[in-house]
Order: C-alpha cells, then sequence, then structure tokens
C-alpha cells in the first residue's frame, strides 16, 4: 500500500474500520428504528460516515482516500450493517461506483481530479442502471448518450434510483451513441449540477426502506470528458460485479451477526434467569453458529481471494469467476434470511414483537430484499448456462 504521508488527508484503512465499527454500534443502531419506520434517509449515519473519511475509502492514498482493500471494505460495511443495514447498503453501493471510477478512469486527468474532490469533500456517488424497458437487465440499456462539441447529453428513465436524491453525483449506464446495440454500453459521471431528477414514484417497501430508492426520469448535460473510457462490460465483469456481490454479501453478514448476536443475548438472559441448567435454545444457537461461521468464512474468502488478484482484472472477465461471485451472492442471499429466520425461532415472541430489545422485525424484512437484488433466478439462469460448458478445475 502506498505510503499515508504522500496525501495529508490520507486516513489508514484500520483505522476507517474501527470508526465504521463505531458508528455501527452507536448512531447507525440509534437511528435505524426510525429511518425504517419513517422510510427516510439515514441522515444521522451518512453524516457520521462522511465525517469519518469513510466515503473516500477505496480512493488511492495518493488522492485522499485510504486505498482501502476488499477486506477492509467487506468489515466496513457488514459493521455498519449491524446497526443499520439500509446505511451499510448505502455504503456499499457508494464504494461500488467509485471502484469502477478507480479501476476504469483513474488514468484520465479530469477523472483522477475528481477523486482528489471526493476524497476533500466526502462526496457521495449513487448509480442509474436501471431502466424502463429492460427487464431489471443491466447488461442492457435503451437511452443513449449524445454528444456535441466537447458536451454530452443524457435522458434515462429508471426504475430505481438509490438515494438518488441526496447523492451528490450519479453514474449512469447507457449505450454508446444513439447507433449501438443495447448491449455496448458506457459509464457517464453526471454531475449533481448538471443533472435534474424527476420523481415518478414512491418507496413504499417491505425492508431496506432507508435506501430511498424510488423510480426517476432524469436528464444531464455535461462535458464530454464525464463519459468514463472504455466499456461498461469490462466495468461491470471487472468492477461493478465483483464489488456488488461481495459487498452486498458484506451486508447481509452484518445484517445476520446482528440477529445471531440478539439470539445470543437472549439465551444468555434465559441462562441467567435459571443457573445452573442449559436453556432449551441453546443446541439452536449452536447451530445458527455453525452456519453463521459458514457464511462469515464464505464472504471472507472471496474477499482475500479478490485482493490477491492485485492489478490482474483479466481472470475477471472469465467463466470461474463469474460463477464463484454469482454463488456468493445467492449463497448469501440464502444465508442472511436463514440466520435471521434461526435467530427468530429461538427467540421466540420477543424476536416477533417489535418493542423489545430483542426484536428481528427490521432485520427479517432488510434481508427479504437480498434475493431479489438482481433476482437469484435470472442469477441461477446464468449460473446453469456456464455450468454447461465450464471445465473442472
Amino acid at each position: 500500500m502506498t505510503e499515508l504521508s504522500e496525501h495529508p488527508l490520507a486516513t489508514s484503512a484500520t483505522e476507517l474500520v474501527a470508526r465504521a465499527r463505531t458508528i455501527g454500534s452507536t448512531i447507525a443502531s440509534q437511528c435505524a428504528g426510525d429511518v425504517d419506520r419513517a422510510g427516510r434517509f439515514p441522515v444521522e449515519t451518512v453524516a457520521a460516515m462522511r465525517d469519518a473519511g469513510l466515503l473516500s475509502a477505496l480512493v488511492p492514498v495518493e488522492h485522499g482516500g485510504s486505498g482501502a482493500n476488499m477486506r477492509e471494505l467487506v468489515a466496513m460495511c457488514s459493521a455498519i450493517a449491524q446497526g443499520c443495514a439500509s446505511s451499510a447498503m448505502i455504503l456499499a453501493m457508494h464504494h461500488i461506483q467509485v471502484a469502477c471510477l478507480v479501476r476504469h478512469a483513474r488514468h484520465e486527468a479530469n477523472f483522477a481530479s475528481y477523486l482528489d474532490e471526493i476524497a476533500e469533500r466526502q462526496l457521495l456517488l449513487a448509480s442509474i442502471t436501471s431502466e424502463v424497458g429492460t427487464n431489471g437487465d443491466t447488461r442492457s440499456s435503451v437511452c443513449a448518450v449524445e454528444r456535441s462539441d466537447s458536451r454530452y447529453a443524457l435522458s434515462k428513465q429508471a426504475t430505481t434510483v438509490s438515494y438518488g436524491e441526496h447523492a451528490d453525483d450519479l453514474l449512469v449506464t447507457c449505450r454508446r451513441d444513439s447507433d449501438a446495440p443495447a448491449s455496448d454500453q458506457v459509464l457517464v459521471l453526471c454531475r449533481g449540477r448538471d443533472t435534474k431528477l424527476e420523481r415518478t414514484g414512491d418507496w413504499n417497501t417491505l425492508g431496506m426502506r432507508g435506501t430511498c430508492s424510488p423510480p426517476f426520469r432524469m436528464t444531464s448535460r455535461g462535458p464530454a470528458w464525464a463519459i468514463v473510457p472504455g466499456s461498461f462490460a469490462d466495468a461491470s465483469a471487472q468492477s461493478m460485479v465483483p464489488y456488488s456481490h461481495i459487498l452486498w454479501s458484506a451486508v447481509w453478514l452484518g445484517i445476520a451477526t446482528d440477529a445471531a448476536a440478539r439470539a445470543s443475548a437472549y439465551v444468555r438472559a434465559e441462562a441467567r434467569r435459571k443457573p445452573g441448567t442449559v436453556p432449551p435454545m441453546a443446541t439452536r444457537l449452536a447451530e445458527l453458529s455453525v452456519e453463521l461461521q459458514t457464511f462469515r468464512q464464505n464472504v471472507s474468502s472471496i474477499a482475500a481471494d479478490f485482493d490477491a488478484l492485485g492489478g490482474e482484472r483479466e481472470a475477471l472477465n472469465g467463466m470461474s469467476w463469474a460463477l464463484r461471485l454469482n454463488n456468493l451472492k445467492i449463497a448469501s442471499s440464502t444465508a442472511v434470511t436463514d440466520i435471521v429466520h434461526r435467530a427468530l425461532q429461538i427467540i421466540g415472541i420477543n424476536g416477533y414483537r417489535n418493542d423489545t430489545a430483542y426484536s428481528v422485525g427490521r432485520q427479517y424484512r432488510d434481508a427479504l430484499s437480498a434475493s431479489l437484488m438482481v433476482s437469484n433466478d435470472r442469477i441461477l439462469a446464468r449460473g446453469a448456462s456456464l455450468l454447461l460448458v465450464l471445465k473442472d478445475d
């Protein structure tokens, strides 16, 4: 890692992990209930993450960030999720956008300056990858960017834009030009000052309510340098997909960890009530611990292997990594709901009620979103196709 002394604003990633744990256990956990009930943006937690420098965790040290690796980002997102899953998902989605810029546009002077700005101002980035008419396929676009006199123009009708109204800037997928096929896509950095969002619906959901992700019609005009060099196909395979599946899994791991901790606290309280006896639910708690450890190891292993790749991105274009990342997403989104359900069974009515210290209602509802964030059915269908041609290692 580059020496931190190269930039006065840089904070070590290790320190950011510690700060994330503090924010998760204090501000995020204290505000999560109201964020969920009101379906509001978690302003307090995001402000704390900004103040702590978490929004530039992935920005290289020479640009004022912390140059965090995947394992460190996983630790941050998981820690915040133990307090508030919506806040953690916002942080994860932000990191995904920053990763695309760091890994695919940093060599361009304007984007390098923009990374400096992220670190200095702690800018929050959101994305628009969904679109009316694509049936949820992020690797297909209807809209196209238009170039004229060193300027771009772009209009997109999105089905969801997570925290779009609260983000500073947006990273948007679109066709390379009006003649390009749906799959020939690029990313465009749409600055807030150059962009207009018109809300076209509401966000009244079962869980993840604080992500505030209603549909919008977006229009933007800005400098042509804001079109990210290269293709979105490469950015997707080499950055967006791995960072999405690993960091989303980290968020779901945080939800599962919180639910397991509540179940553990409940069993310990029962044990104190009857000294010298083992509560009947202790065995189920032991089973839950096994599943949680497996979940944690799965995420940790893939994050470590991703870090081990270093600058070698070509492997991420291959079928082996595609299948592994897809399997992680399926396994993690399944594990989180199973673990929260097991925790509920251990705690019983006190976990079912919303007014006890052991309640896991919010965690349960948030966990149910996991299988829908890029539908598991779509991913399994893709996995089935890969397995037909992928040879065993």
